[in-house]
């Protein structure tokens, strides 16, 4: 009988207990520059580089890539350029320099999915709410036998579908995409509104107001503002010392616009 045991010269066994744990062990030694952030999370990697200067700031991340490639190069791990992508955030019109991974350049974007959320050049979550509302109708197309109005299931089973299945779809993350305009958070609303109104089978001229509170499901703002204040307390007792980042007071913002918090 062949000895099914396997020597590894690098990385870890996929797929095992273990696994995540030894991964961490085995990447722990990832280069890092003083002038860039490093954030880390399983296998995807992101490297933030600031200046007011776009050529410092590509000088600065072509730095951080540099060194990272040669420590892929050394442990055998294989990144994948064209799967990555480079992107200048700022509200200026003018973008970083390109930079590189090795020989190959990583692609420019305007906007690109990091665990989950949509972050455009601007950082105005105009695309992440977007992509959060295809994603909901899309859900409720599929579901659109079950929570129709020719379904034969009852109201009550009907919302908990909604609170289990869709809701959480647009709730992810809510504490960060809620400082968005209000212009984008209603298409949101609009969302919910016209899934609350064919799930509890209101008549065309029912308010959307009124029916919310006969369902007593909250208005997206709503949440975003319960989500928000919660995690904004949650951070005053938090251990860590960057959680105090959040509440100091920040002199100027971005965006003209109103903290979710305070409106």
């Amino acid at each position: 009988m062949q000895d099914p045991s396997l020597h590894l010269s690098s990385g870890v066994p996929q797929g095992s207990v273990l696994g995540p744990v030894l991964y961490n062990i085995f990447t722990s030694d990832l280069p890092q520059s003083p002038k860039v952030a490093v954030a880390t999370f399983a296998d995807d990697a992101a490297f933030l580089a600031c200046s007011r200067d776009p050529k410092q700031a590509s000088t600065l991340l072509q730095s951080q890539l540099n060194i990272t490639h040669d420590w892929l190069t050394k442990w055998r791990i294989k990144a994948s350029a064209p799967k990555s992508h480079h992107i200048t955030f700022a509200l200026r019109l003018e973008t970083c320099p390109s930079v590189n991974l090795g020989r190959d350049k990583l692609p420019q974007s305007t906007c690109v999915k990091c665990l989950g959320f949509y972050l455009d050049r601007r950082m105005t979550w105009k695309d992440h709410i977007k992509n959060k509302r295809n994603e909901i109708n899309f859900r409720f197309k599929n579901l659109l036998w079950l929570l129709g109005r020719q379904s034969a299931l009852s109201l009550s089973n009907k919302l908990r579908v909604y609170c289990s299945i869709i809701k959480p779809i647009w709730i992810y993350g809510i504490q960060l995409w809620s400082s968005a305009s209000k212009s984008n958070i209603v298409c949101l609303q609009r969302a919910q509104n016209n899934i609350l109104r064919t799930l509890s089978s209101a008549p065309w001229y029912a308010r959307n107001s009124e029916i919310h509170d006969y369902l007593e499901i909250p208005t997206v703002l709503v949440e975003a503002k319960r989500y928000s204040t919660n995690y904004k307390n949650r951070l005053a007792t938090h251990p860590n010392p960057l959680s105090n980042l959040l509440l100091q007071p920040y002199p100027f913002k971005r965006l003209k616009r109103a903290d979710v918090l305070t409106e």
